[in-house]
């Protein structure tokens, strides 16, 4: 049986902070959250006192992950400037990043196993972006590629819902956790691990630590390529993917009209500022076609997102149509693409895999990744 949340207190009260006080009066402990042996919490700390904590987090890690009915323990570390201090300025930076110094020299190290691995992003939600990712993951395997699927949306994940995947992942040697197989695909979700309906209360350091253990204390295997569906917008999340893995590129995602344009424009550009690749733009919910009369209807406009990848000089990828066989595959849990292989829908998407593999092949190499500092 899994230990309840007082019995995880009444184990952190034995250990002593960098100070000498108990973990549990110290007053850095977040709300603990438990689910089926699975742990997360927080100890939130001045970021000034970063380093003496980091041997505490990994005591409280360890501790927690030894309790009896525990299968997997998360417990980042999240610095917060105390009030009244400020960061010093970071130096002048060309163009907004500051380079990689080459393979030895710092900048990130990517994902073993995994060959390239690609962002699916937004400037907004609504526009169908994970409904998107997971086709194009599904038609990248469609093209003899083994693909993986991480699903960065800490506060929304939409994977559990896209597959229908209700079971946990299992651990690998009580440290690791194990992706889930849908569809000869490999799934790593934080839907996975806590119920559907439990807010994810985080502040954004906890964020990042908790998709960096998503990348790097998984077993992903062998893997051409790992698609992240991303959440929304250009914060924590997106900077965190190119902090801490050499992205190969990304695909934004955005419907036609003017709205959802000017935030994937933010999208766009903030990749860029990192040094990302933009494999290219797809249109989603381009037009509807009447299934009674066969009349098309461009709803949200038509073609926005086509001019605007010209503006930007970057590869338009295609247009999806807004269309219920889409949305009822996905509400089911059953993607168009792996359950109407035949149809046309898929073949939209698997056109689009087509050329994001070749944009992968054009751009290999050409990314010198960037070393990003984040204050807290």
């Amino acid at each position: 049986m899994a230990p309840t949340k007082d019995q995880i207190r009444e184990r952190l009260a034995a250990i002593a902070t960098p100070g000498g006080r108990k973990l549990t009066e110290a007053g850095v402990l977040s709300e603990i959250v438990t689910t089926d042996g699975k742990v997360f919490f927080s100890l939130s700390v001045d970021a000034a006192q970063v380093k003496a904590w980091e041997p505490v987090r990994k005591q409280v890690e360890d501790a927690v992950r030894a309790m009896p009915g525990v299968t997997s323990a998360m417990v980042a570390l999240t610095a917060e400037r105390s009030a009244g201090k400020s960061a010093p300025p970071p130096p002048p930076q060309q163009g907004g990043a500051r380079p990689a110094h080459g393979h030895g020299g710092g900048g990130p190290a990517g994902v073993p196993g995994v060959t390239s691995i690609i962002a699916v992003a937004s400037g907004k939600g609504g526009v169908g972006k994970s409904t998107t990712a997971i086709n194009l993951a599904l038609a990248l395997r469609d093209l003899g590629l083994k693909v993986g699927v991480l699903d960065a949306d800490i506060y929304g994940p939409s994977m559990p819902k896209l597959l229908a995947i209700r079971e946990k992942p299992q651990t690998v040697g009580g440290t690791r956790l194990k992706p889930i197989s849908r569809y000869d695909i490999a799934v790593m979700s934080i839907g996975f691990l806590i119920e559907e309906e439990t807010p994810m209360i985080w502040r954004g350091p906890m964020v990042m630590s908790a998709l960096t253990q998503m990348l790097r204390e998984v077993e992903w295997g062998q893997l051409d390529i790992m698609v992240v569906d991303m959440p929304p917008g250009t914060g924590d999340a997106q900077l965190t993917m190119a902090q801490q893995v050499p992205l190969a590129g990304a695909v934004i995602v955005s419907t036609p009209q003017d709205l959802a344009l000017i935030d994937a424009r933010r999208g766009v550009a903030m990749f860029k500022r990192v040094n990302v690749p933009i494999l290219g733009v797809i249109e989603n919910m381009s037009y509807f076609v009447c299934p009674h009369c066969g009349t098309r209807s461009d709803i949200f406009g038509h073609g926005g997102a086509e001019h605007e990848a010209e503006r930007l000089n970057v590869p338009f990828l295609g247009a999806v149509p807004l269309d219920m066989t889409i949305r009822e595959t996905s509400d089911a849990g059953l993607p168009v693409v792996a359950t109407q292989p035949d149809g046309p829908h898929a073949k939209v998407y698997r056109d689009i895999a087509q050329k994001v593999r070749t944009a992968l092949a054009g751009s290999a190499g050409s990314r010198a990744a960037p070393k990003i500092v984040i204050e807290a």
